[in-house]
């Protein structure tokens, strides 16, 4: 999907059309961008920047909190359509999707992307990008290349010279530190990465130096799979300061355990274990399990279980930053009973 977060908003609200629009958490309180509107990507804002400094970039944007409950509503009718098509369907996040349609597209697979994509706009007056391509890797980089509602196809005839054209830094699975290595090896396009012999690349990036060495040449066997549901869901804050206060950190998980609670029961789901996570002013962040003796607890004692897990952490001495609470163990059947078991993660 094209900016799914930020189209969402511009759809229910007009007048934000055409905006420099951000959808993220508030600058006072070290905010982040969860997604911003290609008119506020002209200014250099990208998903996961300080609010405070995407403003600073464009103090005329429009900065909204985001509607995780509303976005997640329109992304299950999205994979509906897409389920209409082929049962071989990988979400990756909320907004993207690999299909594999192998057998299924009479008309090719680009005649069948296009016709998923009108289905998607006349539905939900959202535009979506699509990749067609042998493989993942491509498919990935494929649905990059003409956003917003594009369509772009990667074959056996076009792919090596579509790579080695690719600027280093838009190779999926290359993040800033890597590309910046790279560069510094005089790699800065695809063909100058397919010069690397293996050993080179191995040499300087252990196993992953693989992924780089085969993805170059358009080599990826990764077949697509359906995770079906998800195995855990949270939610987490980040504090507008450090906090000490014992009794202000216990208020908290408490009402995110009552958030993840109700957004677990809304999915249809029973949990087996509550995990808090604690990230502390220094950026250490840890977590503490414990198994639910119960899998229908309300939002409330779920909230106690998980306040409970605070005395085997730093909290009350270290200063804090960010609190999370999360359910695991997630699956459509209660089971009344269960082994109590407890887990320390670091």
């Amino acid at each position: 999907m094209d900016a799914f977060f930020a189209s969402v908003e511009q759809l229910r609200r007009p007048e934000l059309r055409g905006k420099p629009l951000i959808v993220g958490g508030h600058p006072k309180r070290r905010g982040v961008v969860s997604t911003c509107s290609y008119e506020a990507r002209k200014f250099g804002i990208h998903s996961g920047m300080p609010t405070r400094t995407a403003l600073r970039l464009c103090p005329e944007a429009e900065m909204i909190s985001p509607d995780f409950r509303r976005y997640s509503r329109i992304s299950r009718r999205i994979m509906r359509i897409l389920a209409e098509y082929t049962p071989r369907i990988e979400a990756v996040s909320i907004d993207e999707a690999y299909l594999d349609v192998t057998g299924r597209a009479p008309d090719g697979a680009v005649a069948l992307a296009e016709t998923i994509r009108a289905r998607i706009r006349k539905e939900t007056g959202l535009t979506a990008s699509a990749g067609v391509a042998p493989n993942k890797f491509l498919a990935k980089l494929a649905s990059d290349f003409r956003k917003p509602d594009g369509l772009t196809e990667i074959n056996a005839e076009n792919a090596e010279a579509f790579i080695d054209a690719l600027p280093i830094g838009k190779f999926h699975g290359i993040g800033e530190a890597t590309a910046a290595k790279l560069r510094s090896m005089n790699v800065r396009t695809g063909a100058d990465l397919r010069r690397l012999p293996r050993e080179t690349l191995r040499a300087a990036f252990g196993k992953t130096g693989d992924y780089y060495y085969y993805c170059v040449r358009g080599i990826d066997d990764r077949p697509v799979e359906d995770h079906g549901d998800p195995k855990s869901l949270s939610r987490e804050v980040t504090l507008y300061e450090d906090w000490t206060d014992l009794r202000r950190i216990r208020v908290m998980i408490r009402i995110l355990s009552r958030k993840v609670v109700r957004r677990v029961r809304e999915h249809g789901f029973f949990a087996r274990t509550v995990t808090i996570k604690l990230k502390y002013s220094d950026f250490r962040s840890v977590s503490r399990t414990v198994a639910l003796p119960n899998a229908e607890l309300s939002g409330e004692e779920v909230g106690e279980i998980a306040v409970s897990l605070l005395t085997r952490t730093e909290a009350g001495s270290t200063p804090v930053r960010l609190i999370g609470v999360g359910l695991g163990g997630l699956s459509q059947e209660a089971e009344p009973e269960f082994e109590q078991l407890e887990l320390a993660l670091e």
